[in-house]
């Protein structure tokens, strides 16, 4: 699905290399989580695959589906299937969530969508995700709680239906109930299209309990140090990040 080769990536505006010597590769249909400690570079990681304005490639490849995407913009990188959900989604007064919605499915599809059939599907997504359904009315996410932007992301993850997801800590601000049913339309997503990847990003190994990662990776300095099984998630929990881990 996705494979990462010695990754260098610097902040433009301040030259701060913050990736140094990256390597992942995500399979079809595996589920990966990348953690590690505060400013060490797993945000910078995922806005980097999405082609974030401010950080720039120095060195290595971003290579999707046999595709190296560089130097491609955030909406052909999107158009290919790769989708993030943001840790801190953007807040667009007077354009509504249905609105954005249908123009970014038509983009992706390049066809002309049933407007009927949109909104029936609309519909449904937002009551899988106990959401009241006159959000699809309001400006994309403007006066949302942390939670309800959570939901919103998830929402445009089943209408877009991308082959890439990439969590970046989808699971910050919501409470327990709201992250169980983030997961379960995660999951359910998945069941119904096993070839998709999860590249989850988190700092807390409660998710895992409802998205049961493939591989666990530590990161640490701009690399990832560290890489085994969701036990390794457990054991940092408990022990913390230090060499010894």
């Amino acid at each position: 699905m996705i494979e990462i080769k010695n990754l260098k990536v610097k902040v433009i505006d301040r030259d701060i290399e913050v990736i140094k010597d990256l390597n992942l590769r995500v399979n079809d249909g595996e589920i990966h989580a990348i953690m590690g400690p505060n400013g060490t570079g797993k945000s910078t990681l995922v806005k980097t695959i999405m082609g974030h304005y401010k950080f720039a490639i120095t060195g290595g490849t971003i290579t999707f589906n046999n595709q190296v995407i560089n130097d491609l913009s955030v909406d052909e990188r999107a158009k290919l299937g790769i989708f993030l959900a943001m840790q801190d989604p953007t807040e667009i007064e007077g354009v509504s969530n249905s609105e954005f919605l249908k123009t970014a499915k038509e983009e992706i599809s390049g066809e002309h969508i049933n407007y009927f059939d949109f909104i029936k599907e609309i519909n449904d997504g937002v009551d899988s995700l106990n959401f009241s359904r006159d959000m699809i009315h309001r400006s994309l996410n403007k006066g949302f709680s942390g939670g309800e932007k959570k939901k919103n992301e998830v929402l445009q993850m089943k209408i877009l239906k991308p082959k890439l997801i990439i969590l970046d800590e989808i699971d910050s601000g919501l409470d327990i109930d709201s992250l169980k049913i983030v997961c379960s339309n995660i999951n359910d997503y998945i069941k119904e299209n096993p070839q998709t990847s999860l590249l989850i990003i988190t700092h807390y190994p409660r998710i895992f309990d409802y998205l049961k990662p493939n591989f666990v990776h530590i990161m640490n300095h701009g690399i990832i140090e560290k890489s085994g099984d969701i036990e390794l998630a457990y054991k940092i929990e408990n022990e913390g990040y230090n060499e010894n881990n």
